[in-house]
């Protein structure tokens, strides 16, 4: 099984490349935590997506640590890297998004596959419940979005933006993305909208089990929004887009997994206390060794 990590974005929230900052007790980045549950669940293929300037560092630092029968890709998103017989000239200065950032790793993936973010920690029991769901799926076009209770993926130190589902049964039908949801005086809302939410909503925190076709799906849609024209200095191709796109023209099916683990990311700079005071308790605890790799 592969785990797919997107660690290709600028942290422009959170001051700086917040996926290779050290959050461990041993300065351990946090996608190597993600790595490590992924790897205790059965997957045996790290592919990371990152910027060029970082691939042969992460190379290195991944192989360095990680157990040897590991197969890890490393691997480039890169503006150029586009479907064939199409360029791009203009203004622009990054790639196309999170599902041009999945397409990236096309060459190297042929079997069901995770995508999470590299700056987020899913919990040992997301990586079980993934496995768990990819080793029963007999339909090629079935895919899983891993999903958390809103109110336990709150940022005390601003707002976040979620992507909060609307399912019938175990099915996805939708996911509708919330730019700017906060609590304030004991009420989670939209501040946007002014929706307001129970929190116990399950929302999309990009955790998906995707299959290889969504490759196909992503070309096309690359192509689509490239021709067209629209807003290319700055518009992107979202995942969860494209994933929805399929699902709404009958060319996959989704199931909503509840996660039932601890989710904590680091949006903002005040974030990362947090986020190390929960690691080093885990490993107080006996949840990781230390330090992680022996």
């Amino acid at each position: 099984m592969t785990l797919l990590l997107m660690a290709a974005g600028k942290g422009s929230r959170y001051g700086k490349l917040k996926q290779f900052d050290g959050f461990g007790p041993n300065e351990e980045f946090l996608m190597e935590f993600s790595i490590y549950d992924a790897i205790q669940e059965g997957f045996d293929h790290i592919v990371v997506i990152t910027q060029k300037t970082n691939v042969e560092f992460l190379k290195d630092h991944l192989a360095a640590r990680l157990p040897g029968e590991i197969k890890i890709d490393v691997l480039a998103q890169e503006l150029t890297d586009l479907p064939d017989g199409l360029e791009v000239g203009g203004e622009r200065q990054k790639p196309w998004g999170t599902a041009h950032a999945v397409w990236t790793a096309r060459n190297v993936i042929s079997d069901p596959f995770v995508v999470i973010n590299a700056d987020d920690y899913y919990g040992k029991m997301a990586y079980a419940r993934a496995a768990s769901f990819i080793s029963q799926a007999e339909n090629k076009n079935k895919f899983g979005l891993v999903a958390y209770t809103l109110k336990d993926t709150l940022s005390d130190f601003g707002s976040v933006s979620r992507g909060v589902c609307k399912q019938e049964g175990s099915s996805l039908l939708s996911v509708e993305e919330r730019i700017k949801i906060e609590e304030k005086d004991g009420v989670i809302l939209d501040s946007d909208t002014g929706i307001k939410f129970t929190g116990d909503e399950l929302v999309s925190m990009n955790f998906w089990v995707c299959s290889p076709s969504i490759f196909g799906q992503i070309e096309q849609d690359l192509k689509k929004f490239i021709e067209t024209g629209d807003n290319l200095e700055k518009g992107e191709v979202y995942l969860p887009f494209v994933i929805q796109e399929m699902l709404q023209q009958g060319k996959a099916s989704v199931d909503v997994i509840p996660a039932n683990s601890t989710w904590f990311g680091v949006t903002y700079a005040d974030d990362k206390d947090v986020a190390i005071a929960s690691l080093s308790s885990m490993v107080g605890q006996g949840d990781y060794p230390s330090p992680l790799w022996s």
